[in-house]
């Protein structure tokens, strides 16, 4: 089977000979609005992104995150948000195109689904823009106001789909919303479907509506008790799972509804001093207790194909080899460990 046939035959509960190694499935493509609203992304410095909001990038740290001190939050009064919230520009020219599109030319679409990276989503850019504190008074405060802005940020959403649409044709999404800790979802379940999943219906509906066939959601977090929301909306792929969310159970539960892609938490094995034999037996562990090639995809919960450290991807994707051939040991060798590695530098 192609990795195409082998994501949906996953998905789908058809019989399978082996597993899905990690992202073998997908193309990741970045189109000019999602890099527009990005900014330009400093490695170890900040800069303002799309929407003003001040980003930092760390060294060895697997994403950017926004600094929402007092000084630079963007929203500093939820009723006034009008007066400081502004939709970055959603159409391009055809050159600023052609990058994406020779990308997306060059794929073998028989054997791989496309799809546009978006990111970040809905409830991120919330607090983003307002500040993780700000934005949970905000819910219960003022849910006129948030219902607006998140309004306006579903509108900006669909401009964007639409252009990606009518530009690369994916058949793919694979779309970032961190909705939780390690622990508990930020918000309840209620709170989440009054505010949250009214947005995602109508976005993750339009690109469904739009020749998309799989949606990709990434959520490295705790948040099974909102995969009944997932559902509604939508998403196929729950991306970046943890295991601390109970795989087992969520496959015995949710299978053949939704599927979940993670179970392999970078925070155990994307180390600066990993180990080979340790990394081995982590991801052997998680699939032997998930235990179900169906509607479970052994992955980092990283939100793209790469990790922090080099190498631990890589190897990972050799220890899924082994496990589909029945080999007891991995003969791949660990990379460079002394330089991180993202999707910024590939």
């Amino acid at each position: 089977m192609t990795p195409k046939e082998k994501i949906m035959a996953c998905i789908k509960g058809r019989p399978m000979d082996e597993y899905v190694n990690q992202f073998e499935y997908l193309k990741l493509v970045f189109d000019p609005a999602t890099l527009f609203a990005m900014g330009q992304v400093q490695k170890g410095g900040t800069w303002l992104n799309g929407w003003g909001v001040r980003m930092m990038l760390p060294e060895y740290v697997p994403g950017m995150f926004p600094d929402t001190s007092e000084e630079y939050v963007v929203i500093k009064d939820i009723t006034k948000w009008k007066e400081t919230v502004h939709m970055p520009r959603t159409e391009f020219t055809d050159q600023e195109w052609a990058a994406a599109i020779e990308q997306v030319q060059s794929i073998d679409r028989e054997k791989y689904f496309v799809a546009p990276f978006v990111a970040p989503g809905i409830f991120e850019k919330l607090h983003y823009l307002m500040g993780m504190e700000e934005c949970m008074i905000n819910f219960y405060d003022e849910p006129e106001a948030m219902h607006e802005l998140i309004d306006y940020l579903t509108e900006y959403e669909l401009k964007v789909a639409k252009e990606v649409i009518s530009h690369i044709h994916p058949d793919a999404l694979f779309h970032h919303d961190d909705w939780g800790s390690q622990k508990s979802s930020f918000i309840s379940p209620d709170m989440f479907d009054e505010f949250i999943l009214p947005a995602y219906e109508k976005i993750y509906g339009y690109w469904k509506a739009n020749g998309v066939q799989l949606i990709i959601h990434h959520s490295d977090s705790y948040g099974a008790n909102l995969v009944p929301s997932m559902i509604r909306m939508g998403i196929d792929i729950w991306q970046g799972c943890m295991y601390g969310n109970n795989i087992p159970e969520l496959v015995k539960k949710y299978g053949g509804k939704i599927s979940f892609q993670g179970g392999i938490d970078n925070g155990k094995v994307d180390k600066p001093d990993w180990k080979k034999e340790e990394v081995e037996a982590e991801v052997r562990k998680v699939i032997r207790e998930v235990d179900s090639k169906n509607y479970f995809i052994p992955a980092t919960v990283m939100g793209e194909p790469g990790s922090v450290f080099p190498g631990v991807y890589d190897y990972i994707s050799d220890v899924i080899c082994a496990v589909n051939e029945g080999r007891e040991v991995v003969l791949a060798q660990g990379g460079d460990i002394t330089k991180p590695m993202t999707h910024f530098e590939k």
